[in-house]
C-alpha cells in the first residue's frame, strides 16, 4: 500500500480540492469527448459507407475498453500511485486520436479510438475518482458532483466545436485537434497526490480485496444495476444527432441540442451532489429516482416530433442523467469502504463495460432493422428502468433511519472483513 501520507480519516478538503479540479478536467477530456462523438458518427457513416450498427462499435469499444481496463488502472494506482498511471493514460488517449486521423477503414478506428484511446481512458478516469473518494467523506457527493460537472460543460462546448472543426478541417483535421486536447490529461495526472488512510492495512492486498468483493452480495447487485444503466445511458450521445437528422434537422442545430442537454446535465450534477449530502437516508434511493426519470425521458424521445417538445425532453434527460452520476459513485464507498475503493471501482467499471459495449451497437442494429430510432430509444429507456428495479434490493433502501445511523451499519454488516472506523472518525455518519 502507498504510504505517502497517513491519516486516520479523510481530510474532507485540503489538497482534495485540487484532486476535484483534476477530476473535473479529466471527466471533460474523457466523457465530454465521448458524449460529443455523435458528431463524428454521421461523418464516419458517409466516409466509409457503412451501416450505423458497424460505425456504432467505435464509441462502444472505447467505452468498453475504458471500463473493462479499469481494474488494471486501479491495480497500478495501488502499487505506483495514481499520478504516473494517469499521465501515461493521457499519452495513450492522445496517440489513439492521432492515429485515427489517418484511418482508411472502420477497423483502423476500432483499434485507434476504441482500443488505444480507450486504454488511455481506463488509466485516467477510474484511478482519479478513486483517489477523490479517499479525500472526502461528509462532502463526498458534493465533491463528486463538482468533479463530474466537467462532463456537462465540455459536452456543451465540444459538440458545436467539433461540428465547426469538421466543417473547417474535415473529420481528419478535427481528430488531430482532439488529440491535442487529450494531451492535457497529463497535466491533470500531475495534480494527483496519493493519500494513505489507517484502515488501508486492514483490507489486505488487491487479491484479498477482490475475493471479498466477489462474495459481497450488495456489491454484486449494485454492479448488475450499473451494468443495466450503462447499456442505455449513452444512446442519446451516440444517436440523437442522427435521429434528429432523420426528422429533417440540419447538423448544427442537431449538435446544439446536445449542448442544451449538456447545460441541464451540469445543473443536475451539482444539484444531485448537494442533495446526496443533505438528504437523510441511503444515497441509493436518490440514485433510483434519477435513474427512473432518465429511463422515462429516453423512452419518450421517439414519440416527440415538435422542436419544442424535443428541447424539453433534452433538458429533462440532461438533468436526470447528470444527477444520477455523482450519487452512483458515492454509493460505492458506502457499500465497500474507502480502503477498497480502488479495487471496487475498478471491478464495477470492468463488469459494467458489458453494457457500454452492447448498448450503442444494439441501438444501431434496431435502427437498421426498423428504419428509425423509435425502438432504439425505447429499449434504452427499458434498460435504465430495469437497473432502477435492482437498486431497490440494496441494504436499508426502504429504511427511514437517518444517514448517520444507517450507513456505517451497511459497511459493518455487509462487509465485516473491512474494519471501518467508527462514524465519529470516518465521517460517513454525517454524510
Amino acid at each position: 500500500m502507498l504510504a505517502h501520507l497517513g491519516r486516520a480519516e479523510p481530510p474532507d478538503g485540503g489538497w482534495g480540492w485540487m484532486v476535484v479540479l483534476s477530476a473535473f478536467f479529466q471527466s471533460a477530456l474523457v466523457f465530454g469527448v465521448l458524449r460529443s462523438f455523435g458528431v463524428f458518427f454521421v461523418e464516419f457513416v458517409a466516409a466509409f459507407e457503412e451501416q450505423a450498427a458497424r460505425v456504432s462499435w467505435i464509441a462502444s469499444i472505447g467505452i468498453a475498453v475504458q471500463q473493462f481496463g479499469s481494474p488494471i488502472g486501479s491495480a497500478l494506482s495501488t502499487k505506483l500511485g495514481p499520478r504516473p498511471v494517469v499521465m501515461t493514460g493521457g499519452i495513450l488517449a492522445a496517440l489513439g486520436m492521432l492515429l485515427a486521423s489517418f484511418a482508411t477503414s472502420l477497423t483502423h478506428l476500432y483499434l485507434s479510438i476504441g482500443l488505444l484511446s480507450g486504454s488511455g481512458w481506463a488509466l485516467t478516469f477510474t484511478p482519479t475518482l478513486a483517489c477523490l473518494s479517499r479525500y472526502f467523506s461528509r462532502r463526498r457527493s458534493l465533491a463528486m458532483g463538482l468533479a463530474l460537472t466537467g462532463v456537462g460543460l465540455s459536452s456543451f462546448a465540444f459538440a458545436p466545436l467539433f461540428q465547426w472543426l469538421i466543417s473547417k478541417y474535415a473529420w481528419r483535421g478535427a481528430l488531430l485537434l482532439v488529440s491535442a486536447l487529450s494531451l492535457h490529461l497529463m497535466a491533470c495526472g500531475a495534480l494527483l497526490r496519493p493519500l494513505s488512510l489507517t484502515e488501508d492495512t486492514s483490507v489486505g492486498g488487491p487479491g484479498a480485496q477482490l475475493t471479498s468483493l466477489l462474495h459481497h452480495g450488495p456489491f454484486l447487485r449494485y454492479t448488475v444495476a450499473l451494468t443495466l444503466i450503462n447499456t442505455g445511458y449513452f444512446i442519446p450521445y451516440v444517436h440523437l444527432v442522427a435521429h434528429l437528422q432523420d426528422l429533417g434537422w440540419d447538423p448544427l442545430p442537431a449538435a446544439f441540442l446536445l449542448s442544451v442537454a449538456a447545460i441541464s446535465d451540469l445543473v443536475g450534477r451539482v444539484a444531485s451532489g448537494w442533495l446526496g449530502d443533505a438528504v437523510p437516508g441511503p444515497v441509493a434511493r436518490l440514485l433510483m429516482l434519477w435513474t427512473t426519470l432518465t429511463g422515462v425521458s429516453l423512452a419518450l424521445f421517439p414519440v416527440a416530433q415538435a422542436p419544442t417538445t424535443l428541447v424539453v425532453l433534452a433538458v429533462a434527460y440532461g438533468f436526470t442523467s447528470g444527477a444520477l452520476t455523482p450519487v452512483a459513485f458515492s454509493v460505492l464507498p458506502e457499500l465497500v469502504g474507502t480502503a477498497r475503493i480502488y479495487c471496487g471501482l475498478g471491478l464495477v467499471q470492468m463488469i459494467e463495460s458489458i453494457g457500454g459495449l452492447l448498448g450503442a451497437p444494439l441501438s444501431g442494429y434496431l435502427r437498421d432493422v426498423t428504419g428509425n430510432y423509435m425502438a432504439s430509444f425505447m429499449v434504452a429507456g427499458a434498460f435504465l428502468l430495469a437497473g432502477s428495479g435492482v437498486l431497490i434490493t440494496l441494504p436499508h433502501f426502504f429504511s427511514c433511519i437517518s444517514a448517520s445511523t444507517s450507513r456505517p451499519q451497511d459497511l459493518v454488516i455487509e462487509a465485516p472483513e473491512t474494519k471501518i472506523p467508527l462514524p465519529k472518525e470516518e465521517g460517513l455518519g454525517e454524510d
